[in-house]
């Protein structure tokens, strides 16, 4: 518990108005993370800008840096650059909840907001869904797919033009052109 309050932001010292606060995570942040299998090193830097307001605080995160993944092909480790902006707001209430994902309710004497497990969430969230080393992203491109960081893409209408210009060629069944007559009425 040491260790996350080193990812404090103390927000009763700070007067109404703009600041800034930037951390860093470095592997240790990620080996503080229970049941992390994920990741396991990273180096990254968060810039949290503050705006304290008289009935709620607004917080900007701006995290860059690089994670070491593995690839979901070739089990290789690799570095992803990441770039997250996000905001959250705290709004002053009668108790502390959650109000929703980017709003929470805190009480007006809350000495110190807790954002290490909110960026832990921010990184994991900006993370690819398929993670692909940089030597096997060309390769998905002569697939007709379209990767951008880490991310496949695609492209529906290029698909659907192939197939269209099939169907115009090529003779079809009786019954799929009445359904079709159906689809082109909708």
């Amino acid at each position: 518990m040491k260790f996350w309050k080193t990812y404090a932001i103390e927000v009763i010292k700070f007067k109404e108005g703009l600041h800034e606060v930037v951390f860093s995570i470095e592997d240790a942040f990620f080996q503080q993370v229970e049941e992390n299998e994920i990741l396991k090193k990273g180096t990254l830097t968060a810039r949290v800008k503050i705006n304290k307001g008289a009935n709620l605080i607004e917080l900007n995160f701006n995290i860059t840096g690089k994670v070491q993944l593995t690839c979901d092909r070739s089990l290789e480790v690799f570095d992803q650059h990441l770039e997250i902006t996000e905001k959250m707001i705290y709004k002053y209430g009668s108790e502390e909840k959650e109000i929703d994902e980017s709003v929470t309710m805190i009480t007006r004497d809350t000495p110190a907001i807790y954002v290490g497990q909110l960026m832990y969430e921010y990184i994991l969230l900006a993370l690819p869904i398929k993670k692909i080393h940089p030597a096997y992203r060309n390769e998905l491109d002569e697939e007709n797919n379209q990767l951008e960081g880490g991310f496949v893409y695609v492209d529906r209408d290029a698909s659907t033009e192939e197939e269209g210009s099939d169907s115009k060629n090529t003779p079809i069944d009786p019954r799929w052109e009445q359904l079709g007559k159906l689809k082109n009425k909708e």
